[in-house]
């Protein structure tokens, strides 16, 4: 590797190769001593909501008093919010270390998220851990994640992304999530589509796993304002809130407290007092997170049909209906027409922008979609110009919303932080809420 730090060696690799199949990451692994093996692990799949899942569950683990090893993709601002532990992203020296250690050790080519992840395992197992949560990357069965065995496991839901990987048809995608389903585990879903359903309980007969279903097994009834009540395995709780925003982070919780009981039946000390409280602290940036009021920015990383119709429906519960402006960058093998058409009818403007991604869609394919809908737009290719020309065009009443891309979220928050101080000519005001 030269004389290049670890940072630089993962800069030098393009993030958007998807290698699916185990073989390397396994290979790899064994040359490191296996440290994925070190400690019991929660695996988390599926479509959508994999990442507050997994802010809520390690959250209530850590107020349970256990050192926590979370991996989570993609980052928003700094790599190293892939890798933490109870909340601390992992220091940049031994970011560099574990890279070092990991690339030393290749003898054939993995991909970016290959050897984060295995950067992810050997810091956790360094650190001693008591458990991780890890976020599927893509599909289950064949990603670099799902060489552990976990204590649970974890399917959000199942809808259409990622197609040229995971199939056309919602069979074929349930089937690649089932993947991460083992022997020994237990699988908690809320799912409700029948035909995932039925593929999700013939991969838990075939493996003598229980499963857990939200809305059968596990209930939950909604108070509005995040309120709601859980009635879980073993254990109702009457009074919970969510800090998450979106109807939709109520079934999230759900999964995440499902996921809780179950580990204490597997042998944790895991109270109701730390579900209320790790419930009540949980934190995830970049989802229906406001960055400013007057006018309020709002920012979502809903990437896919499935996540703008969950933004939508908060969108649709807002005060704002007439002053709204819609700042859109997506990537190129998204469904972005299905998304912009549940979009645009709540926007009175549109802006498109182009993530600086290599695989971001070109602005010209976006603005007939708008035309087609008989809606106004217009393409600023900077993300940071864009924001500012919403910003212009913006009443102190209006609200922006920023979605299409993570990557995208990511640039918007990245600006509110480097921006301290602004001139008063300057539209961008750094006021994070």
């Amino acid at each position: 590797m030269g004389n290049k730090n670890g940072l630089s060696i993962i800069s030098d690799l393009n993030c958007n190769v998807v290698h699916l199949g185990l073989g390397p990451i396994k290979r790899l692994l064994e040359r490191i001593g296996n440290p994925h093996l070190a400690y019991p692990a929660v695996l988390i799949g599926g479509t959508n909501g994999k990442g507050s899942v997994a802010a809520i569950l390690s959250s209530i683990l850590k107020h349970s008093g256990l050192k926590v090893g979370v991996y989570t993709s993609p980052h928003l601002m700094d790599i190293r919010e892939r890798i933490r532990i109870n909340d601390f992203l992992i220091p940049e020296d031994r970011m560099q270390e574990c890279i070092e250690t990991v690339c030393n050790r290749l003898e054939e080519d993995l991909t970016y998220f290959e050897i984060l992840t295995a950067v992810a395992y050997r810091y956790f197992h360094e650190e001693k851990v008591d458990i991780a949560v890890l976020e599927v990357g893509m599909g289950g069965r064949l990603d670099a994640t799902n060489v552990v065995i976990p204590q649970v496991s974890v399917i959000t839901n199942v809808h259409h992304d990622h197609q040229e990987y995971l199939g056309r048809f919602l069979k074929n995608i349930a089937g690649e999530k089932a993947g991460i389903i083992k022997e020994k585990s237990i699988c908690v879903t809320a799912a409700n589509q029948k035909s995932v359903l039925d593929i999700l309980a013939d991969t838990c007969r075939k493996k003598g796993v229980p499963l857990f279903r939200l809305g059968k097994e596990i209930r939950v009834r909604s108070k509005g304002a995040g309120n709601f009540s859980y009635t879980g395995i073993d254990r109702k709780i009457s009074h919970l809130t969510c800090p998450l925003s979106g109807e939709h982070q109520i079934k999230n919780a759900a999964l995440a407290l499902a996921a809780a009981e179950l580990i204490r039946i597997k042998g944790r000390r895991i109270d109701e007092q730390a579900m209320c409280l790790g419930l009540a602290g949980a934190k995830w940036e970049g989802r229906l997170e406001i960055l400013q009021k007057s006018p309020t920015v709002l920012v979502d990383g809903a990437h896919n049909p499935a996540g703008i119709r969950s933004l939508c429906d908060t969108l649709r519960n807002r005060s704002e209906k007439e002053g709204r402006l819609l700042v859109f960058g997506v990537l190129g093998d998204k469904d972005y027409s299905r998304m912009l058409k549940k979009l645009l009818p709540l926007f009175r403007w549109v802006i498109f922008t182009r993530p600086k991604v290599e695989r971001a869609v070109d602005l010209d394919k976006l603005i007939p979609i708008a035309r087609n809908h008989g809606h106004l737009a217009e393409a600023i290719e900077d993300s940071r110009e864009a924001l500012q020309r919403a910003l212009l065009l913006a009443e102190k009443n209006d609200l922006i919303c920023v979605a299409g891309s993570l990557y995208l979220v990511g640039e918007i928050k990245k600006i509110y932080r480097e921006t301290s101080q602004v001139k008063q000519s300057d539209p961008l005001t750094a006021v994070a809420c």
